[in-house]
């Protein structure tokens, strides 16, 4: 399975009002391991940022004078992109403006030439409902470091959204308890439950000599609280039974 991760900047907002893209940043997956293959480019965008976006991304219009344009490295993207499912987070915004330079050039959107192309933002609005879902939010909610991300850079929030959608499909994290923003338990005792697949998980056994230490240990406890220790009220004496009938 080919997945791409993919980050634009831009002029602006809109591409209804001429504002264009000035970087690209793409990251690819192949079976879930990053592969170290990635395209990234500057783009003349042959106007100047808003001064919002200019506070965002940092690309002067200095910079960027000297870049190529949008066509010059459209068949490279295409290439790039072709066949794989292309993962963005808020994908509707990125989406169009690259749509809207490829018409520019006469050329076809991008559902055209990519397998799929899927919203990482609404995918974390599902597993995390109520919370804040941004690029910077979930680095924090799964433990991923930001802290070079001083300026928005395609390739660089590429990277981060990669290891972002790996720690956030990888399932596991359904066993966690989600806190809220101030750090409660969240509407539903905070415990969920959705999207655990055990299905690849090995099962390793415990040996006879394991179990049998693992009992020598429980009698230890027994014997340290004077009764029955809170692994025996939990689940009464199944290890015992194991050990015995190995």
């Amino acid at each position: 399975m080919r997945q791409i991760i993919l980050d634009t900047e831009t002029t602006g907002l809109e591409p209804a009002q001429g504002h264009r893209i000035v970087e690209i940043g793409c990251l690819e997956i192949v079976n879930r391991m990053v592969t170290g293959n990635t395209m990234h480019v500057y783009l003349n965008p042959d106007r100047d940022s808003d001064p919002e976006a200019l506070a965002v991304h940092g690309l002067t219009t200095e910079f960027l004078a000297d870049k190529p344009r949008f066509q010059d490295v459209a068949d490279e993207l295409c290439s790039f992109l072709d066949g794989a499912e292309v993962i963005i987070h808020n994908a509707a915004f990125d989406t169009k403006f690259i749509n809207a330079e490829l018409a520019r050039i006469g050329r076809g959107p991008m559902h055209e030439f990519c397998a799929t192309i899927t919203d990482s933002l609404m995918h974390a609005r599902e597993l995390h409902p109520g919370k804040r879902n941004s690029l910077d939010a979930l680095c924090e909610r799964y433990g991923i470091s930001n802290a070079h991300r001083t300026l928005h850079g395609a390739l660089l929030d590429a990277r981060l959204l990669g290891e972002v959608w790996l720690a956030m499909t990888r399932g596991q994290d359904a066993l966690l308890i989600d806190m809220d923003e101030s750090g409660g338990k969240g509407q539903s005792e905070g415990v969920v439950l959705a999207r655990f697949d055990a299905s690849g998980l090995p099962v390793i056994r415990a040996s006879a000599e394991e179990l049998a230490e693992h009992e020598a240990y429980l009698a230890a406890l027994d014997k340290s609280v004077g009764g029955a220790c809170l692994w025996r009220q939990w689940d009464p004496a199944p290890v015992v039974q194991e050990a015995q009938a190995a």
